[in-house]
């Protein structure tokens, strides 16, 4: 199992709940939120780049491509814009299919050799992919210089020396407050909690923070104390249940869950501050989207200190990956390759999703840019100071049983001591 924080962000998109969506989507088949379109006229407000590549002057025999991808509903309208804008300029046509369950899919489909060209998804699929021929290494047929992007997001993108994918952006949590609620930033824990403790008040439907209590979320504190999850420079590898890890859980729980909802999970979390009845919420880049068509008055800060300790969450860098179906040069690998070229490299559409959406460009050249809007520069000052989920395939047998764990702590069926040692005995049977 991997977090599939994007599949949830779908319950919150628009202006009222949106279904997720469902049913198998085989290749060159659209889906419910799907995107085909041809060389119609109209230019798109993505069009125009500065930087020329081989997409738009591509040349020998046209191809057709599907790209799966798992967007919360406010971000398709510029992901169906790009695939248009890169359709008009290029002899190559991609179909786009929103999925609602992309592991699901993808590890039943593409073994099947059903599955698309190139998927979009986070970073820590690359090693368990790899090892099980969903994806495959390009390196030696691609146009871009993987110096365009920053040295975490080249590692990021690489197993064992095999590029599967090329990057886009990256994405860790920070910290949103309600400017009508919330008079300043925090810069400590204990500055928060004050803030917290004012406003929370659940009778009324206020609650002090947002905060989906999950692996990938609470990272930050679990390894706010010298705690890591997986370390492949340490022996052993996994350290969920160190001390350090323990009480950084025991710090979360004590600090955060005295003001949030009574549901851990995305949704109900999510929801609360997305409708104005919290003062913080801990959340990502992607979570803004949503932001952006409620009737919310936000700024994004990055995560307060806690004492003795220094914030550490995990980040993750979205790419384009190689599928199978791309593993023969043909016409079809060629669209699919120069789509996701174009894709990654073009500022004028990165920039654009930076200021509609808060993605977090990882192009050296945008990169601190000032360009930049202000919560973009707050995320990408978290993504400086976290860690990259590691890659290695072990990684995804962790995940689930640390999920269960931390859900067990939160409803307090379980001390945090119980509920990590619980979760590494899990991950090492997942692993044997």
């Amino acid at each position: 199992m991997s977090l599939d924080r994007r599949t949830a962000l779908k319950h919150l998109g628009g202006a009222s709940t949106v279904a997720l969506l469902a049913g198998c989507i085989g290749v060159q088949q659209q889906g419910s939120g799907g995107d085909q379109t041809n060389q119609s006229s109209g230019n798109g407000s993505q069009g125009g780049s500065n930087q020329s590549n081989s997409s738009s002057g591509s040349s020998g025999p046209s191809g057709s491509a599907t790209a799966w991808y798992s967007l919360p509903e406010p971000e398709m309208p510029a992901r169906k814009q790009a695939i248009k804008t890169f359709n008009q300029q290029s002899n190559h046509q991609i179909s786009g299919a929103d999925i609602s369950d992309m592991e699901k899919k993808t590890t039943s489909a593409i073994p099947a050799g059903q599955g698309p060209q190139t998927f979009e998804w986070a970073h820590d699929w690359v090693g368990d992919y790899f090892q099980r021929g969903f994806v495959v290494d390009k390196s030696d047929s691609l146009s871009v210089n993987l110096d365009t992007f920053t040295s975490a997001a080249r590692e990021a993108i690489q197993f064992k020396g095999n590029v599967v994918g090329l990057p886009h952006s990256a994405e860790t949590v920070a910290l949103i407050y309600n400017t009508d609620i919330v008079d300043e930033a925090p810069k400590t824990v204990s500055e928060m909690v004050d803030v917290m403790k004012d406003y929370h008040d659940p009778g009324k439907s206020q609650y002090g923070l947002s905060y989906p209590f999950d692996p990938y979320f609470t990272s930050g504190w679990l390894q706010a104390f010298g705690g890591y999850y997986f370390d492949v420079n340490k022996n052993p590898t996994l350290g969920i249940n160190t001390p350090e890890c323990i009480r950084g859980l025991e710090f979360a729980l004590d600090s955060f869950k005295p003001y949030m909802p009574s549901d851990p999970t995305y949704e109900p979390q999510a929801a609360v501050f997305a409708e104005g009845n919290a003062a913080f919420a801990i959340n990502g880049p992607w979570y803004l989207a949503t932001l952006n068509e409620k009737d919310v008055n936000y700024e994004v800060t990055t995560l307060p200190k806690p004492e003795g300790g220094e914030v550490n969450p995990y980040t993750g860098i979205t790419m384009w990956y190689f599928s199978k179906g791309m593993s023969e040069e043909n016409a079809d690998t060629k669209a699919a390759r120069e789509f996701i070229e174009w894709y990654v490299t073009n500022e004028d559409h990165l920039l654009s999703l930076a200021k509609k959406q808060g993605s977090i460009p990882i192009l050296e050249e945008l990169v601190g840019s000032n360009k930049l809007p202000a919560e973009v520069q707050a995320f990408s000052q978290m993504v400086e100071r976290g860690t990259p989920m590691p890659t290695r395939p072990r990684v995804n047998k962790v995940w689930s049983a640390m999920e269960t764990a931390l859900i067990k702590a939160f409803n307090g069926d379980a001390t945090a001591k119980a509920a990590l040692n619980g979760a590494a005995k899990t991950a090492r049977s997942n692993w044997n």
